[in-house]
């Protein structure tokens, strides 16, 4: 049974969520602000921390710097819906994923679900049976590892976010065929939450910009304005 660290200065959230994780068989401990999770982790780390930004006494940044300089647990950070800048700096300080505030806690569970699979595949632990979501996706020169969360292009690392993978890996499994932005947003959200097409837009842009670091010539992905995405393999 995984244990999940949940924390949060919302007392309702804390209830809510901690209820749904444990339906779902996961072990849940609660904390109300950064500090009194800190000094939880200081005697026994969980397997994986969902962390609010906003806390009083330590806030979840100051805590995902404290934690990232002693493990590697997967970290989801809950953000509100004009916190873009902390996500960006959240995520290069090492945090794993975001979920916007409100959410499906369905979604949260799917992220947390996610990055546990990647965590024991790291771990040398993996399934014993493969399916088509779990093998290794091999475009030219795209390499996805959707066990271990693990992304290449032209030998090089790029570190995506879980809803960044799960929409190139929509993408890339059938190149030359459009994806449409409603398929896309069924890729990588339920059914229980809604967002525009320009939160699809924001995602395929930040991947772009991501896997440009590791090739500026990187057009992979297409636009086909009023249409979706297509991936064209190079």
């Amino acid at each position: 049974m995984s244990k999940i660290a949940l924390v949060d200065d919302d007392r309702n959230i804390l209830t809510s969520v901690s209820m749904t994780l444990e339906a779902e068989g996961f072990e849940v401990e609660t904390y109300n602000d950064g500090q009194q999770a800190l000094d939880a982790f200081n005697r026994k780390l969980p397997d994986m921390a969902v962390l609010d930004i906003k806390m009083p006494r330590m806030d979840g940044m100051d805590l995902l710097q404290r934690l990232r300089q002693k493990t590697t647990m997967p970290v989801i950070f809950l953000t509100s819906k004009d916190d873009e800048i902390d996500e960006v700096l959240g995520l290069r300080m090492g945090a794993d994923d975001y979920v916007k505030k409100p959410f499906s806690q369905r979604l949260l569970v799917e992220r947390i679900r996610t990055l546990l699979r990647r965590q024991d595949a790291e771990n040398g632990v993996v399934p014993a049976t493969e399916t088509e979501e779990t093998k290794v996706l091999q475009r030219g020169e795209l390499t996805m590892d959707p066990l271990r969360h693990a992304v290449t292009w032209k030998g090089k690392d790029v570190t995506l976010t879980v809803t960044e993978f799960l929409l190139l890996q929509a993408l890339a499994q059938r190149p030359g065929f459009v994806k449409s932005r409603d398929q896309l947003m069924d890729v990588a959200y339920d059914d229980q939450v809604y967002v525009d097409d320009r939160t699809i837009d924001s995602h395929i842009k930040r991947l772009r910009k991501k896997m440009r670091m590791a090739d500026s010539e990187f057009s992979a992905i297409e636009t086909l304005y009023g249409i979706g995405y297509r991936y064209n393999e190079e």
